[in-house]
């Protein structure tokens, strides 16, 4: 089982920006653990964090949520309705279960009623998202969506009719806020951080994203700021090599100086929805070899717990970026330590494809800037 924290948001605020602190909460993983589900779903399917990458003509998939995201409280509505929703880089629409989905996954979490908010509208727009274990169907509307101070009018949200499978019953959170780009949104909604941009409700039309070890408090989204207290250095500016998700061009990938994944370039996207650092299957074998790490019936890599390891360092536009094996080997509470590197088995396009989790982004202070199709990454402080 992956360790890693869902977490839960208290927010702070400021003028034209909102900070969004992270609080730790228990994982997904434990609750599936600790009702017996989690180990009959191991051995039903296996998961693939690049799922949510590979989009079909009507839908985005999602990934399968054996990876962790952002979850955060926003309201919906007036009088506001509570949500919480995870953070998601790696997905572009806002939903939520609504009181007309009877699925067991919308009875367990918060439904939105329309009937108690005087801001809603309808639509008869349809929308459904695809994940590996299920999907959801619904329809979307507007109303008023607050996330800190910041009121966004008429913004578009899914409101789920439909949410099958058994997978969304267990995690403590009930829908989705994507931040990736409106091409990759389903049913043409807008995503909600483009109606902050276009309503004038942000000093800087960018996010930034801190998070701290685990178990370790101050963790945050920040959207239209960066706080450079945060990080040591300076930013490292990075264009985007398209604006769909958060993806950038990756030199190669080094150990001891020498390359072992990446070889000739290849395409990652920074995506907050996913907790581990996952690459191709051939790559990622190269990489557990050379760590010593050995596969678990779980299906997650062990690595013997003290272990000497070598910084693995993502070379990008000509900059190295050392991940040091106190972030990509992670402890489970049973006292065990796993490799936080992860193979998927989805067929991709010609260019090899990561996907920088949390693994990554707790290391890095990370920066999303709309306004000039850039990400900035410095040395998480």
């Amino acid at each position: 089982m992956r360790w890693l924290w869902l977490m839960g948001l208290a927010v702070a605020t400021h003028a034209l920006m909102t900070k969004v602190t992270l609080q730790q909460r228990k994982t997904k993983q434990r609750v599936l653990q600790d009702s017996g589900v989690l180990g009959e779903l191991l051995l039903q399917q296996t998961p693939s964090p690049a799922a949510k990458h590979r989009r079909t003509t009507a839908t985005e998939l999602l990934e399968n949520y054996m990876d962790l995201s952002y979850v955060g409280t926003i309201s919906i509505g007036t009088p506001p309705q509570q949500f919480s929703v995870i953070f998601d880089t790696g997905s572009a629409n806002l939903w939520v279960p609504s009181v007309y989905c009877s699925s067991p996954a919308c009875a367990n979490h918060q439904r939105f009623d329309p009937a108690r908010s005087s801001t809603y509208r309808s639509t008869t727009t349809s929308v459904a998202t695809w994940y590996g274990t299920g999907s959801m169907v619904g329809v979307l509307a507007y109303d008023t969506v607050t996330i800190g101070s910041i009121q966004v009018q008429n913004q578009m949200v899914g409101l789920s009719q439909w949410e099958p499978g058994s997978f969304l019953v267990h995690v403590p959170f009930d829908g989705f806020l994507g931040l990736a780009f409106p091409r990759i949104a389903s049913s043409g909604a807008t995503p909600l951080f483009d109606n902050m941009m276009s309503q004038g409700l942000l000093a800087q039309d960018l996010f930034s994203i801190y998070l701290t070890p685990d178990k370790q408090n101050g963790s945050f989204v920040l959207f239209g700021g960066i706080d450079d207290a945060h990080f040591t250095g300076n930013l490292s500016w990075i264009p985007l090599t398209a604006q769909t998700y958060w993806q950038i061009k990756v030199d190669r990938i080094t150990m001891h100086g020498l390359p072992i994944a990446c070889t000739h370039g290849c395409q990652a996207i920074l995506d907050s929805g996913t907790s581990m650092l996952a690459g191709p299957g051939i790559s990622i074998r190269r990489i557990h070899y050379k760590m010593g790490a050995t596969h678990s019936p779980s299906g997650l890599h062990t690595v013997r717990c003290g272990s000497v390891l070598p910084d693995i360092v993502f070379v990008i536009a000509g900059t190295p970026f050392p991940l040091p094996s106190q972030f990509y080997v992670l402890q489970m509470e049973d006292g065990s330590c796993v490799s936080g590197f992860e193979a998927y088995a989805l067929p991709t396009a010609a260019d090899e494809l990561w996907i920088l989790g949390h693994i990554f982004l707790r290391r890095y202070y990370s920066v999303f800037d709309r306004a000039n199709s850039m990400v900035g990454l410095a040395p998480a402080a």
